[in-house]
Parts: structure tokens; sequence; C-alpha cells
């Protein structure tokens, strides 16, 4: 993305994310259409923060989606379809497509976290190969994609996030906050239990949309 280009929305990265991970874990529903795309941004699994977004805010995004090349709508279709363009506008391979996308749909997270919830997208084979991409990223010469967040106290790994919506800002009760260092087990199960969450979530849309057609 050059660095004349707006930075994006919540919503738009929200969008994007969507796109990229239904396009991998439900092929069968891709290009999405508005309906599902509001379904997905608006899951309460697999997102943070979760949102409340309309019909209308969606496509308000889309349009802005479409004027920077990220999006684009495809034709021969009863109902308006779209697909996103990210990799190609980015410059970035598949496995680094994976991680910004979990990074727009969950937040800032560790190398650790990052090959957990990117499992049904790209399976990487270890955490070596994640921070290979995302050294790798934040090096990017026309303009870093992430960046790699101060360490908080008691945490074991340092947290990444995209900077697709700009540079972080860095809360200052964040120091403040240190996770107990027993809840990295805790924590994976979640992340386990939320992937199953969504795939159910996933085969009823896949379910809905097809009863509609």
């Amino acid at each position: 993305m050059a660095e004349s280009t707006p930075k994006l929305s919540l919503l738009e990265t929200r969008i994007l994310g969507t796109l990229v991970e239904k396009q991998r874990t439900v092929p069968d529903t891709y290009p999405l259409s508005v309906n599902a795309l509001m379904a997905g941004c608006n899951q309460k699994t697999s997102r943070n923060p979760v949102i409340e977004t309309s019909e209308a805010e969606i496509v308000h995004a889309l349009d802005s989606l479409k004027d920077l090349g990220l999006v684009r709508e495809v034709s021969g279709s009863r109902v308006s379809r779209f697909e996103h363009l990210f990799e190609k506008a980015l410059g970035v391979p598949t496995q680094a497509s994976a991680l910004l996308t979990v990074l727009m749909l969950r937040g800032p997270q560790t190398a650790g976290e990052l090959r957990l919830n990117c499992e049904r997208l790209h399976r990487f084979a270890d955490i070596s190969s994640v921070e290979a991409f995302l050294e790798e990223l934040a090096a990017k010469e026309d303009g870093a994609l992430v960046v790699e967040l101060p360490r908080l106290p008691g945490s074991r790994e340092n947290r990444w996030m995209h900077l697709l919506s700009g540079e972080p800002v860095i809360e200052a009760g964040a120091a403040g906050r240190s996770p107990s260092t027993g809840m990295q087990d805790i924590e994976e199960l979640q992340a386990r239990v939320s992937s199953l969450e969504a795939e159910v979530a996933e085969l009823r849309a896949l379910l809905l949309e097809r009863s509609r057609e």
C-alpha cells in the first residue's frame, strides 16, 4: 500500500479480513454478498473488537475499498458480490496475507497466537516461520505493514499489530497490565474453541446462503 493511500478504518480492515478469511475457509460462498459480508463482520467469534455494523455502512466502506483498488465487484450473479485484491494490491504472498488477515480480525497478537489463529488460513510449520514473515512485513521497502509492540510486563512474547489503520497508540496503562504466564494454555484452548465456533457459524451461513439462492 503506497504511503499516499489513506489509512483504513476499522470497518474497512474488518471487510478485507472477512473477505480473505471466507475465501479460504468457505470458498463455496465466495465472492461474498453484502449480507454475507455483514454477517462475517458482525461475528461474535474470532473477532476483536466485536462490532455491529449495518448494510449501509458496509456498502459505503466497500465503495472506499473499491476506489483504493483493494476490492472489486463481481458481475454475473443476481446478487452483487465482492472479492478482495489484497495480495495483489499490497504485494504480499498468501502466507503474509494470512497473518495480516488475522491481525485485522483479532487485533494485536504474539507470533504464537498468530500461528494458532492462522491454522485455517495457512498452516505455518513453526513459530520461526511466522516471525520470518512478520519481519518481512515490518521491513517492506514501500512501507511497513506490521509493527512489533513493546513487551508487556510478565509476558513471554511481544505482540504484533498491522499498520493498515496507521501507527499504533500505546496506552499509558498498558504497562500496568501484566498477564499471568500461567494463562497461555487457557488462551490457546480459548482460541481453539473460538475457531470451532467460527467453523460452525460459517457452515450455518453457507446453508443459509444456499437456501436463499
